[in-house]
């Protein structure tokens, strides 16, 4: 919504601001609405990284509001080249990054266009322009890789994390009910598993997060002596999975591992309930390498301290809860088991999921039990675990997350804030801790089911399967770009320079060759941009060598200075100068003179640079141009003349070139109104034409079908007819008396009247 009304902002300011600048107070009132805009969304105006980026964006909606000079246009630019990379600071994915380019590119664009009207010159069409940004782009590219390779790797990220990836729920130290209504909304990935090998049965997928033993009647928290404590001693199965997880940041060091780990990976620990964390905050993407299998017996023994954790319970809190649990205790004697299984029997029998629960109240297990007896896994799981401790056996709840979807292209798991998920622990004679998911009773497709199972019993129609397959695509293009791009740190550097033989190289020598690696890559744009202002005629550029050369020499040539003066002063018999050199001098004098050529009156002016051929395909109608060529057919009308052209390029006076038969920019008709003689204007004369681009019409040449811009002309300018002469040097020619005789190299020379 943010986002749109800046939006807005922008487009209305820009429109207000095109007779120039706005009055103070509008300015002022365009301030304050931004102000309140953003204060009305956030909340308040408070500071930190979503405020910052939220008032950047909404100072250059209204910017344009205050320019006056070409130099504001500038800094305007600047600021809007700045401020898209700006939101880096809150999402560094695929899209921003995109969004990021295009919106640097079209900044690039603009100042393009800006300096070329300050030059007054008609700006040329869009793909030569963005032909030139990305031409700077490509020279600036290899100063981008040599810092994104080689700048030495810190062992935090340099902005740290997105502040609405601090605190995920879900996997923090307390569980409150009615506190994941949020999180069950929530859609964004929280982790992504890839198996090597053998995938878990949708029953098996629990992956084990905190546990949480102590509880004050409504909250529930982890014992943190536990974690303290060696891990508890676990016979695992036979059957196991191979797995690795990469984790999305957060604040937090809590992992997740699928019931149960066998070992926790370097950087981690495993506490005496077998919940795994990090040895430093998940501030960044991460990647852990895992084994889990399922128990056969878990922690079979317990401690008097960790039976007592297990069975406390405040005093005074659900008193209908501790007396149907006493009575059912009576009922079944020393069965534990018998317990609980009537526990479950109950649950599936009466109860119901739902998200929408009332607030509880002082005894919130009481009114969920026997009152309402609808909730989700939150409520579930806690009573669950209060139900069998008030019957005397040790039991605690477990988060986490459950289920998770597999993405069909990469051939992983993705899991979900929204598949954070609660259950019980009990702890059972000869067993130990069993895992009991009172939710699973009661709604097994919230765990069972996967996408897989919805699309095959058609839940989903066709148009929500290709949006679901869509989505698919994203995640994986946005879990190669955090395996790419955004996992790419100490480590992976050391990797990449490993074929290189640079093993384990410390931070002072990364940043050697980090300069090194800049100086070349600077000094290869240097290069490019030199070679890009280089003069390209072969003919100057020889010539400019022979300038420096007489230079060294003392006989350098004067800024002013003409051609064959120089020549005469530099060497006083102009016949002892070196052929070439001769040669040069009068192709140079040839060529100045060809420049000092301007068009006729009547042709003069500034038009497009768009060619007949071009401007088919890029529709150009009414652009301004100054076309010309060969008369092919003069086709009088009724009230216009019209005329159809094979297009030349146009010489520095006007004049269509015709030196070469080959060299055309396709054809075109000029109409104007009133009577041309075809016998004047017949077909093979050179003309050129002044108009505005009409239209377009299609014809027919030979069999083919062409299509042909057509011209409004104002202008039409018939040129003299040339004729082919021989001349005859005399009494010899440039090259100085020789054996090739009296012509030009021995060959008949020819020239234009």
């Amino acid at each position: 919504m943010l986002a749109a009304l800046i939006a807005v902002a922008a487009l209305v300011t820009a429109a207000l601001s095109q007779r120039g600048m706005l009055p103070m107070p509008v300015r002022v009132l365009l301030v304050l609405g931004m102000l309140a805009a953003i204060a009305w969304q956030m909340g308040a105006v408070r500071p930190g990284r979503d405020t910052g980026c939220a008032l950047l964006a909404a100072m250059l909606a209204i910017k344009s509001s205050e320019l006056r000079t070409l130099r504001d246009a500038r800094s305007l630019l600047g600021f809007a080249l700045f401020s898209p990379f700006a939101a880096f600071l809150l999402d560094q994915g695929p899209l921003t990054t995109v969004l990021a380019v295009l919106a640097g590119v079209s900044a690039l664009i603009a100042l393009q266009r800006l300096a070329q009207g300050e030059g007054r010159s008609t700006p040329p069409p869009l793909s030569a322009q963005l032909r030139g940004v990305g031409r700077l782009l490509l020279i600036g590219l290899p100063l981008a890789l040599a810092c994104f390779w080689l700048f030495p790797r810190l062992a935090t990220p340099l902005w740290g994390i997105p502040e609405r990836a601090v605190g995920t729920p879900g996997l923090s130290d307390t569980m409150e009910p009615d506190k994941w209504l949020d999180l069950m909304a929530d859609d964004t990935p929280a982790l992504r598993a890839q198996f090597f090998g053998a995938v878990p049965e949708p029953a098996q997928r629990y992956w084990r997060g905190p546990v949480l033993t102590q509880f004050d009647g409504h909250v529930w928290r982890r014992d943190r002596r536990t974690e303290r404590l060696p891990p508890a001693v676990v016979e695992h199965g036979t059957e196991g999975w191979d797995y690795q997880i990469d984790y999305e940041p957060t604040d937090r060091r809590q992992l997740v591992a699928l019931d149960l780990p066998t070992a926790a990976p370097e950087g981690s620990r495993l506490d005496a309930a077998l919940s795994l964390s990090s040895d430093r905050p998940l501030s960044a993407l991460s990647r852990w390498r895992l084994h889990s299998a399922p128990p056969q017996r878990f922690d079979a023994t317990l401690s008097t301290y960790q039976r007592r954790a297990a069975l406390q319970l405040p005093e005074g809190f659900n008193p209908r809860t501790a007396t149907l649990a006493r009575q059912w205790r009576q009922e079944a004697g020393s069965d534990d088991a018998a317990v609980v299984r009537r526990a479950l029997a109950w649950i599936t029998a009466d109860f119901s999921y739902t998200l929408a629960t009332p607030a509880p109240g002082r005894d919130p297990v009481d009114a969920f039990l026997f009152d309402y007896k609808a909730g989700y896994c939150q409520h579930f799981s806690s009573a669950f675990v209060v139900l069998m401790r008030n019957a005397g056996i040790p039991a605690r709840v477990v988060t986490g997350f459950a289920g998770g979807t597999r993405n069909r292209i990469g051939d992983y798991w993705v899991l979900r804030r929204m598949d954070a998920h609660a259950w019980a622990e009990v702890w059972l004679p000869q067993r130990g801790w069993v895992r009991i998911d009172p939710t699973a009773a009661v709604a097994p497709e919230r765990i069972l089911d996967t996408l897989d199972d919805r699309l095959q019993a058609g839940a989903d129609t066709g148009l929500q399967q290709r949006w679901l397959q869509l989505g698919q695509v994203g995640d994986w293009m946005r879990r190669g770009w955090n395996e790419l791009v955004l996992s790419f740190d100490a480590r992976r550097q050391q990797q990449l320079l490993q074929p290189f033989g640079l093993d384990d190289l410390q931070p002072g020598q990364l940043l050697t060759g980090f300069v090194m690696a800049v100086s070349l890559a600077l000094a290869w744009m240097a290069w490019l941009l030199a070679r890009g202002e280089r003069e390209r005629d072969p003919l100057l550029r020889a010539w400019h060598r022979l300038g420096l050369r007489y230079a060294r020499l003392g006989l350098g040539r004067e800024p002013h200075e003409p051609a064959l003066r120089w020549a005469h002063r530099a060497s006083p018999d102009f016949r002892s100068l070196p052929m070439n050199t001769k040669f040069l001098l009068t192709a140079v004098a040839a060529l100045a003179l060809s420049a000092c050529a301007t068009a006729p009156k009547p042709l003069q002016g500034q038009f497009s640079l768009v060619s007949p051929r071009d401007s088919v395909a890029t529709q150009q109608v009414g652009t301004p141009v100054r076309w010309g060529g060969r008369i092919i057919e003069t086709k009088p009308g009724q009230g216009e003349t019209c005329f159809q052209i094979i297009s030349r390029p146009l010489n520095g006076s006007g004049r269509p070139n015709t030196t070469s038969s080959d060299a055309s920019d396709g054809r075109f008709i000029a109409c104007r109104a009133g009577f041309y003689d075809p016998a004047v204007f017949e077909a093979g004369r050179d003309v050129t034409f002044i108009g505005k681009i009409d239209g377009y019409a299609n014809t027919r040449i030979g069999d083919y079908d062409y299509r042909l811009p057509k011209l409004a002309a104002d202008v039409i300018y018939l040129w003299p007819e040339q004729r082919q002469v021989d001349v005859v040097p005399y009494p010899y020619g440039p090259w100085g008396p020789g054996p090739y005789g009296p012509y030009w190299g021995g060959y008949r020379g020819w020239g234009w009247w």
